[in-house]
């Protein structure tokens, strides 16, 4: 499955859908605005140049298309991207396969080691892509539980203290709403925060920092799973601030290749690209390492990121498509391709997906 940023809720008829579609797809292959008469000619849409020209009006109006001059055709906006994107494309399992298996063929992660494993990663990505690929430097900083503490600071409110096997300490407050309005006798929620603290040391004592959310509340009796209602967001909040990456560090690749893209024309955004790419890459992390994805853990996602969607100046032309890849099921790094917005989305959505998969597997051996 993949993640959109901001979903845009527009109805296309069957006939604006395939219209669009076509002009998507056209757009993506020539470069050049779109006119009726070339769809008439490359698609099978079954409608006059008439028909299609009022179309791509009412798709213009609605602010998926534009037109760069007046005289010229129409191109699609970030947001006709966005419900291409969206509603308009399956990306292909069978094509994940295969792309999978020509990494597979061609990287052998237990003859070389793991910089050299990702170095080749990276090329072939960019080379199937025709984008630039990125990929990050997995995380190592993954901290193991050595104990886990509840302890009441005053009625309705307890402190979760994690202390890790660097002896580095953890802590997060919560409210316990069941308790403040019951308010029970102060011993009876010690001794009842003690067999919490016992059953969460018990299922992650030993285990990475980044696991907290995955623990499994069904084996917590039933009297006390009230506590596990409330310690479940307080786990994840945890975890986020807890985890900082020892490394900004992002590979990559295919620079030269996508510059020469038309859309990369004028100098001064090529500089300020090349400079966020080589100079900058902590601006660029907070995008391909989606810290968010903590929160699911075990539902891996291609996160695409079109036009103005993206934060920074330098890449609001472009589409970032990346998806994490994980040791067993921790999120260590990231996986990504950067192109103009004008680029395959069905192949590279594919390419992330499969080399995501395949760098799971390699961390994973």
């Amino acid at each position: 499955m993949f993640q959109k940023p901001s979903p845009i809720q527009v109805q296309l008829t069957n006939r604006q859908q395939h219209i669009l579609r076509a002009t998507v797809r056209h757009y993506i292959a020539t470069a050049e605005p779109v006119g009726s008469k070339a769809l008439v000619e490359e698609f099978d849409l079954g409608v006059s140049s008439a028909t299609i020209r009022n179309v791509m009006g009412v798709l213009e109006k609605a602010g998926l298309l534009y037109q760069p001059h007046t005289s010229a055709g129409r191109i699609p906006s970030d947001s006709g991207y966005r419900i291409y994107v969206d509603q308009l494309i399956t990306p292909s399992q069978s094509l994940e396969k295969q792309i999978e298996a020509a990494l597979q063929g061609s990287l052998k992660w237990e003859d070389w080691s793991l910089e050299t494993l990702l170095q080749g990663a990276t090329q072939i990505l960019a080379t199937l892509s025709g984008c630039v690929s990125l990929i990050t430097i997995p995380q190592n900083n993954l901290s193991v539980l050595r104990h886990l503490q509840l302890v009441q600071i005053e009625t309705g409110q307890i402190m979760l203290i994690v202390v890790t096997d660097g002896y580095e300490t953890h802590s997060t407050l919560m409210d316990l709403p069941s308790l403040s309005e019951n308010r029970p006798d102060v011993e009876v929620i010690d001794r009842e925060l003690q067999i919490v603290s016992n059953f969460l040391n018990s299922q992650l004592r030993g285990k990475s920092l980044i696991e907290l959310p995955l623990l499994d509340w069904s084996k917590l009796d039933r009297e006390f799973q009230r506590y596990g209602e409330y310690l479940k967001t307080s786990l994840v909040e945890l975890t986020r601030r807890s985890f900082s990456p020892i490394s900004t560090q992002i590979m990559v690749r295919g620079v030269s290749e996508v510059l020469r893209q038309p859309e990369f024309s004028q100098i001064e955004q090529v500089q300020t690209i090349i400079q966020l790419l080589e100079e900058e890459q902590e601006k660029l992390w907070p995008l391909i390492f989606d810290e968010t994805e903590l929160e699911q853990i075990d539902k891996p996602q291609v996160t695409i990121r079109i036009g103005s969607e993206n934060n920074l100046e330098p890449i609001r032309t472009c589409t970032l498509i990346s998806s994490m890849y994980h040791r067993g099921s921790i999120p260590v790094g990231s996986v990504g391709v950067l192109g103009p917005t004008r680029l395959n989305y069905e192949n590279a959505i594919a390419l992330v997906a499969a080399a995501a998969e395949y760098l799971s597997e390699a961390m994973s051996m």
